[in-house]
């Protein structure tokens, strides 16, 4: 197969690593920067350049579009999508991970546990709305926030209004959403394949630090989840339609609980800290699909079709 990895840096640990089980698995594989391509519409012949040049057959792509560049990238997405490419994750579920809101408006809506949640645009509601989350402390958090920038907690009420009021006076849309206390700083990464886990690891917050993202100074380890906590992950991601998804859970005393669900997840973390080979089983997966004899919608190119 011939397989086209969207990033904007080959060297990227994660990047990296797909272009490596790629090509450990017999198959032809090329990293394009995702800016690089031109969308050429037409109602005969619609195409897709790559500086400038057509680019021939592909039979899959594995979009790893950062958050800066969400809506060109997916219209890069689209466009291979409606050229018969097979995306690993379709632009329509990148585009559900990507908006939080969205997010978490349809995980509620499957019935998939998650922390008590409220977004309000006004500030005489904010009291009821701390209210309806059990109150202080709250987490405060930036819609277009990513790595936990844009995260913060509000120890009181008056602190939480104060920063909401900020926020909003900034333009700036946020959620409220219920202090998981008993978590004590501590959060799951699962990473979904298809229909499974293939590796999960236990984040826990730097001293001081309520949130575990180990770009934040965070510390990992492996675990094994339970499968209840395996079969919630994988309810999340294919809630959105996602095939390849980074989730992240809070163990509360409730059990556990989504809190984000990731379209580009990165890999170094988790493969260095449970020793798994997450991008082997990306690319397995990506044979799977293709090799499937009923596929809606997802067919890969002719090898005579051009893109």
């Amino acid at each position: 197969m011939r397989l086209i990895i969207l990033s904007r840096q080959e060297s990227l640990y994660s990047t990296t690593r797909l272009v490596e089980a790629c090509r450990a698995r017999g198959h032809e594989v090329q990293v394009l920067d995702t800016l690089q391509f031109d969308i050429c519409l037409s109602p005969h012949h619609p195409s897709l350049l790559y500086r400038g040049e057509p680019l021939g057959r592909v039979d899959a792509i594995i979009p790893r579009i950062g958050a800066s560049i969400t809506t060109f990238g997916l219209a890069v997405v689209r466009q291979f999508e409606s050229l018969g490419v097979f995306s690993v994750n379709s632009s329509e579920a990148i585009a559900r991970s990507r908006d939080k809101l969205r997010c978490l408006q349809m995980l509620s809506q499957r019935r998939i546990a998650l922390p008590p949640t409220v977004y309000t645009r006004q500030a005489e509601h904010v009291q009821a709305a701390i209210e309806r989350v059990d109150g202080a402390p709250v987490v405060v958090k930036l819609l277009q926030g990513t790595q936990g920038v844009g995260v913060v907690i509000a120890e009181s009420t008056r602190a939480a209004s104060s920063v909401i009021e900020t926020l909003h006076g900034l333009d700036q849309n946020l959620l409220l959403q219920k202090f998981i206390r008993e978590a004590k700083g501590a959060d799951i990464r699962a990473l979904v394949v298809g229909n499974r886990v293939v590796a999960a690891m236990r984040r826990q917050a730097g001293k001081g630090e309520f949130r575990s993202n180990l770009h934040r100074g965070g510390t990992a380890q492996k675990v094994t989840l339970p499968q209840r906590t395996r079969r919630l992950a994988v309810a999340a991601a294919q809630a959105l339609g996602l095939q390849v998804a980074g989730v992240d859970l809070l163990e509360s005393n409730e059990g556990p609980l989504v809190m984000e669900v990731n379209s580009s997840p990165g890999l170094e973390g988790i493969e260095k800290t449970t020793g798994l080979d997450v991008a082997d089983a990306i690319v397995e997966h990506i044979e799977n699909e293709l090799s499937a004899p009923l596929r809606p919608r997802r067919r890969p190119v002719k090898r005579k079709q051009a893109v």
